[in-house]
């Protein structure tokens, strides 16, 4: 199983639900590996522990606000052990970013996330569990 996010959308940007992975940006003095965890736990309500670093995903946008400006980033995606919590426990301050988090199969993952680059991180996560199947 795989832990996903739906996130909020402004009003009129579409009726097909986006489903995403958790991210978030990293805190200061916070290390890469420590916002994955931070992340995962606010946006879905679980907790875990991490396995392996997944990859890098890089991207540019726009800013659909403010000055407009392109925007490089880089998002880290790591493989995380469910230790414990509730899926959709979520903070109510988190609501205003997450509209629901849910479980999803991780062999459907795939298919029903709506970014490439994290279809991409679910596939290098079913490599690695085919891998080392101790985990």
């Amino acid at each position: 199983m795989l832990a996903v996010i739906e996130p909020q959308r402004k009003p009129g940007a579409g009726a097909k639900a986006v489903l995403a992975l958790p991210k978030g940006i990293v805190d200061a003095g916070e290390a890469p590996e420590q916002t994955a965890i931070r992340e995962v736990q606010e946006e879905t309500g679980l907790r875990a522990t991490p396995i392996t670093k997944l990859s890098d995903i890089k991207y540019v946008y726009v800013r659909s606000w403010g000055d407009k400006e392109r925007v490089f980033k880089i998002v880290s995606f790591y493989l995380l052990r469910y230790e414990s919590g509730e899926i959709g426990q979520i903070a109510p301050e988190m609501q205003v970013e997450v509209k629901r988090a849910l479980w999803v199969l991780l062999k459907e993952a795939a298919r029903k996330l709506s970014y490439r680059g994290e279809k991409d991180m679910v596939r290098r996560a079913q490599e690695y569990l085919q891998s080392h199947p101790e985990v």
